[in-house]
């Protein structure tokens, strides 16, 4: 099967990881361990973004050095991927010796194809956003005050800086999204960005002279690249550019860039046009995920004191709980609201009490009334009927979902299948079978667990702490083995009140 190359966008470390950090982690990293599943050589690639105004302006605040809060706050970020459980190849940094060096050779390379010009700046810029806008991009605040569109505050600004022919390639985008279908996912994003290009490109200012925290433009040392054109070069960077070896053949073009609906302009436009200009194929897709809120669909924000803090929600209710709830409850296509209660109560009704209790109970009585040791499955139409409908659940449905991140489709038809072995064994009662009918009883466990085996195992990519204890204990039962005394892999949960 061929390679496949996925990536997150990398994260702005000039705050604390929010949920929402957590959310495009853990949902890249459930695309990754399902292609692994499939038998497919995955690269998968995270990390942060160091340079840039935003940055600067934090350290100065902070009295610190910019690379010493960038180390810092980096840090922060790998620890919550890590804590996440998301598998990452590499987590990059812009700061790395391999990205500075990438960043400068495409750089030279648009520049050698007369992509890049000398010239003055003059026009409204986001700190925030670290991006550039024209005056009929921008919104008026509650003051009358001019924002961005992301309602972030912009500032007048005038400096020298290298221009991009961005101009230029209005029409071969166009060409490129109409050509490939699927290039920008899902079909609302790539819609806005196909209205957008009609409008025509205006040329990019990709240099800044105003401060020095950033890759020194080749050439000119008096300017630093434009934080956007170095940071995207890191998904090139990953892949082994710009040395042309086996890493490059093997995972260039990127499979997927997974990143938030606010930033799809820069990696559909901006990006590609940077790879037009410097002769790299372009990568298959860009997916925009949406956004999440807080409880009642209101945006999360710092003032309101309703940020969701994904290491809070780790160490009240652990791993598995956080990412199994974040890919159930919101579908990648739009925003969704999260919050304390609606994890626990998703886990307890779907995890804890439904497919965990299914693979206790069933694991228990195994190891009590079979001496242990795994019987085979039953013939009867109701134990074959059963099978099927967990076989194409985990082989046909929860695939086709999650090959588009339709995590929460996907996972919604495995649960109907964990349903259906629940209500099958409380149709055939093997505890009360174990005294009239104990050879059906084996039967009924035997058609049991042949069920949990592929229902563990298509949910690992979600749960892969919790579903690898329920696969240990029938791994042990392997060759007539007795099989390991199970434990409960999914405890239920409580809501932690905030005066706790």
């Amino acid at each position: 099967m061929k390679p496949y190359y996925i990536t997150t966008a990398i994260s702005y470390p000039n705050g604390a990881p929010h949920i929402g950090h957590a959310y495009e982690a853990i949902a890249a990293d459930v695309m990754a361990r399902f292609q692994r599943a499939q038998g497919r050589d995955v690269f998968f690639m995270t990390g942060t973004d160091e340079h840039g105004l935003k940055m600067a302006q934090a350290a100065r605040d902070k009295g610190m050095a910019p690379a010493e809060l960038a180390s810092q706050m980096s840090n922060m970020f790998k620890k919550m991927c890590d804590d996440l459980e998301v598998s990452y190849d590499r987590f990059i940094r812009t700061t790395d010796p391999d990205h500075v060096k990438a960043a400068q050779t495409i750089w030279q390379t648009m520049a050698d194809k007369g992509d890049l010009y000398l010239g003055k700046y003059e026009g409204w810029y986001s700190v925030r956003d670290e991006a550039y806008y024209d005056e009929d991009e921008l919104v008026a605040g509650d003051d009358g005050e001019k924002l961005s569109p992301q309602g972030t505050p912009v500032e007048w600004t005038v400096e020298e800086t290298w221009f991009f022919r961005l101009s230029n390639y209005t029409q071969p985008l166009i060409d490129h999204i109409k050509a490939n279908p699927d290039f920008i996912q899902p079909d609302s994003r790539k819609n806005e960005m196909l209205a957008f290009l009609e409008g025509g490109l205006k040329d990019l200012s990709v240099s800044r002279t105003s401060f020095d925290w950033g890759v020194e433009v080749p050439g000119s040392p008096d300017h630093v690249m434009y934080v956007w054109l170095d940071a995207l070069t890191n998904y090139a960077t990953g892949a082994g550019y710009p040395d042309d070896g086996p890493r490059w053949d093997r995972y260039w073009p990127c499979d997927v860039h997974l990143v938030g609906k606010d930033i799809v302009r820069f990696h559909t436009i901006y990006w590609p046009a940077f790879l037009m200009s410097a002769g790299i194929e372009l990568p298959k897709q860009i997916y925009g995920h949406g956004h999440l809120l807080a409880a009642g669909g209101v945006k999360m924000s710092k003032s309101l004191g309703n940020v969701v803090d994904p290491n809070q929600m780790l160490e009240r209710y652990g791993v598995d709980a956080l990412r199994y709830y974040l890919m159930r409850e919101v579908k990648m296509t739009s925003d969704g609201s999260v919050g304390e209660e609606g994890l626990v109560t998703r886990v307890n009704a779907e995890l804890a009490n439904s497919f965990g209790n299914l693979a206790q109970r069933t694991l228990s009585m195994v190891h009590k009334n079979c001496d242990a040791v795994l019987p085979e499955a039953g013939t009867q139409e109701a134990d074959k009927a059963l099978l099927e409908q967990v076989r194409k659940a985990c082989e046909e449905d929860l695939p086709k979902s999650f090959e588009t991140f339709g995590f929460s489709d996907g996972i919604e038809a495995w649960i109907k299948a964990v349903y259906a072995c629940n209500a099958y064994i409380d149709e055939m009662a093997p505890w009360a079978l174990k005294k009239t009918d104990p050879e059906r009883m084996a039967e009924v466990l035997g058609t049991l667990v042949a069920a949990i085996r592929p229902l563990a195992e298509a949910i690992v990519p979600v749960v892969p702490s919790g579903a690898a204890k329920v696969l240990a204990v029938l791994d042990s039962g392997k060759d007539g083995a007795a099989i390991d005394k199970p434990t409960p892999a999914f405890p239920r949960l409580e809501l932690v009140e905030e005066s706790e």
